[in-house]
């Protein structure tokens, strides 16, 4: 649980996020943060589960990073098409077993510096829709600038945070569909976990006077949707309407608008995209 108007409460709403469980709020009636609230659930009050419980990455299990003021903690989980990685700056206090409840000690003001890879997602693999398609690279998209760069699966980004201070990325497999064209989708970018609402994704190559891809999605709740390509599409749309999308060259950043679902019976929409 945790409050939504606490000063650390989006540092623990992101933990609860990825965390792959259900989602409790403890805040006294009437007071409550609402835009940290869409960040976790949709208008229909569900919210996008991970799909495993949220595990440390392999090079913070011997660490101790709630103690010895060099280590930042990165917690890692899955959805169907992409991976989230959260990083946290815990020092400072801990658990302690003599006493049998959370203790302050002294930790250094400074900001500490990590690594975030895209092999920290685990199972990344498990993402991708055709292995042959995929090279390494991703698409990593940083939810507090919302900056979207692409990362060899070998390479690293640094990130520098203070104490109590947390980001959260939506990592993806780059998938390339034709010579030239690749495309890699990241949710809902307006929320935490933003990989969560892709409910199920589909590439399609027309044989014609030229290669055509197309990407289909479902796409579950409302909100921005983000994506990665790396050249403008052709076309968008969402059930059978047409609709307009930006398009970023530099990062390769298409997003576009998702309505509220106004039908109770409809669980996702249909996103289709021309390459």
């Amino acid at each position: 649980m945790f409050h939504s108007l606490h000063p650390a409460a989006e540092y623990h709403a992101s933990a609860r996020a990825i965390s792959g469980g259900p989602i409790y709020v403890s805040d006294e009636p009437g007071k409550h943060n609402f835009e940290l609230l869409k960040k976790l659930v949709l208008p229909d009050g569900s919210i996008l589960r991970a799909q495993l419980p949220g595990r440390p990455t392999k090079d913070c299990l011997f660490n101790d990073p709630a103690r010895d003021g060099v280590s930042l903690l990165k917690i890692w989980n899955m959805n169907k098409y992409t991976g989230v990685l959260g990083v946290y700056n815990c020092q400072g206090a801990a658990w302690n077993p003599t006493e049998r409840k959370n203790t302050f000690h002294q930790t250094s003001s400074e900001a500490i510096t990590g690594a975030v890879r895209s092999r920290d997602i685990h199972l990344l693999l498990a993402a991708v829709t055709e292995p042959d398609r995929w090279s390494g690279d991703c698409a990593v998209y940083r939810h507090s600038s919302s900056e979207l760069i692409t990362l060899p699966y070998n390479a690293a980004m640094q990130v520098t945070l203070r104490v109590l201070e947390y980001e959260i990325f939506t990592i993806t497999p780059i998938e390339v569909l034709a010579p030239g064209v690749s495309f890699a989708p990241l949710g809902l970018i307006g929320m935490f976990n933003a990989g969560g609402a892709i409910e199920a994704l589909r590439y399609y190559t027309i044989e014609g006077d030229k290669w055509v891809p197309k990407v289909c999605m479902e796409v579950k709740g409302c909100g921005t949707f983000g994506a990665y390509s790396s050249c403008k599409p052709r076309r968008v749309t969402v059930g059978s309407a047409e609709i307009g999308f930006g398009y970023d060259l530099g990062p390769g950043l298409v997003s576009l608008n998702l309505d509220l679902m106004h039908d109770e019976n409809q669980k996702v929409q249909i996103v289709e995209i021309d390459l």
